[in-house]
């Protein structure tokens, strides 16, 4: 992007350039396609008796949730008003992790080439097509309303209809996700930061069902929140920033994806990005099915620890893949911006550490791509390291990482 451009499309440039201020440079080894060069543990100095601690711990803390990822669901947010599965789940595998330090893996264990459900760091990939969007100017700025770029969407029905939900919101086949006085002037930052507060029901999933708090009675009356003074995680909303960038792109997401970042890092071609049986549209006369955001309800991406180490090292390195620009490095300081109202939260799902609250035993600079299960992808510009861990307790992420972080911090004892 030109100069005038970036500053159009990212106007909090300036706030950005403390969140990544450590580092590694750009270009350096990066792995190609297929294959994956390893260095012992020493050769990059770590130690390896604490690498494999950090191994043996992720064994240990095996997320205790059912391995049917289905019936897990139906276990949790199953249990929510309109909580029935609209998307695909699968079982899932055992533990599975890599660390990958300089470029090189220096530790590996379970399977890593296996392809399982990676719940909301499929949000990092929803980001990552609204920055490619900001990086070709397809979206003029992340300020700008998203209601000018999103027009009446023509959803697809197969059968009879069953979703009670849809009808609190019309009994039509046209849906418009921006066209109530709130949702008009909500930005692709409101969005983006999980700011917005937007209303309504998408894909037979009111937004008021994911997450409920509060009294009932005031689940579907209570006033809106002006647009970016609250933070609420929410799956729907995700799914209508999906949505919107689908509309932008004119094409589906996970093409996209493939074509500006999966097939420049050389990703396998397992993964898998899918929506629901509910969220298929018309776009430009031909059935498209638009992704999820997360698998609240199913779907999302489903993909290897390899292809999570990929975009971990591609975050790590800023954009660049070698010597190949493939996100901005104006998109990657915005999405590590802390969110004023959460400054844990950059864009989703980028998870900061300013204040160490995240991941307390990490540096302050570090980042962490995270979802359900636990599904992890740390990313350390200060010690040049990404770390992919599968199905471990979420509280036990902190006491893995400060493992690994002694492997790097006491090499050779």
């Amino acid at each position: 992007m030109r100069v005038g451009a970036v500053m159009r499309a990212f106007p909090v440039l300036a706030m950005a350039a403390m969140s990544l201020s450590a580092q590694p440079k750009t270009g350096g080894y990066v792995p190609p396609r297929g294959t994956w060069d390893t260095r012992a543990p020493s050769a990059m100095g770590m130690d390896a008796a604490w690498l494999d601690s950090a191994r043996a711990f992720h064994m240990r803390a095996e997320a205790k949730a059912p391995r049917d990822l289905e019936q897990a669901h139906y276990q949790t947010f199953g249990r929510e008003p309109f909580g029935e599965a609209v998307g695909p789940f699968a079982t899932r595998g055992d533990p599975a992790g890599l660390v990958v330090k300089g470029g090189y893996v220096v530790a590996r264990w379970g399977d890593p080439a296996r392809v399982d459900q990676t719940f909301s760091v499929t949000k990092s990939f929803v980001s990552t097509v609204v920055g490619l969007a900001l990086d070709r100017g397809l979206i003029r700025s992340v300020h700008d309303t998203v209601s000018h770029a999103v027009g009446p969407v023509y959803a697809l029905r197969f059968g009879p209809r069953g979703d009670r939900a849809d009808g609190l919101a019309s009994r039509g086949e046209w849906i418009e996700p921006f066209g109530s006085p709130h949702n008009r002037r909500l930005t692709w930052d409101h969005l983006l930061r999980q700011t917005s507060d937007w209303e309504g029901t998408l894909w037979g999933k009111p937004e008021w069902a994911d997450r409920p708090t509060g009294e009932p009675a005031t689940w579907r009356t209570r006033p809106r929140a002006e647009p970016g003074t609250a933070y609420e995680y929410n799956d729907v909303r995700v799914n209508a920033l999906a949505l919107a960038a689908t509309s932008v792109w004119r094409r589906p997401l996970p093409q996209v994806l493939r074509e500006y970042v999966m097939d420049p890092i050389g990703a396998s071609p397992t993964w898998r990005w899918l929506g629901y049986d509910t969220s298929w549209i018309v776009l430009d006369g031909t059935a498209v099915q638009s992704v999820a955001g997360g698998g609240h309800w199913g779907g999302g991406m489903f993909i290897s620890a390899w292809d999570m180490a990929r975009f971990g090292l591609l975050t790590l390195r800023r954009g660049t893949w070698g010597t190949q620009r493939v996100l901005s490095d104006a998109w990657v300081g915005y999405a590590t911006t802390p969110t004023p109202v959460q400054r844990n939260y950059g864009v989703m799902n980028w998870f900061l550490n300013v204040d160490g609250t995240q991941i307390p035993s990490a540096p302050r600079q570090a980042i962490v791509h995270l979802g359900n299960g636990t599904n992890l992808i740390y990313v350390d510009p200060v010690n040049d390291l990404v770390v992919v861990a599968r199905w471990i307790e979420s509280r036990e992420v902190d006491p893995f990482i400060a493992r690994v972080l002694r492997a790097v911090a006491a090499p050779g004892k």
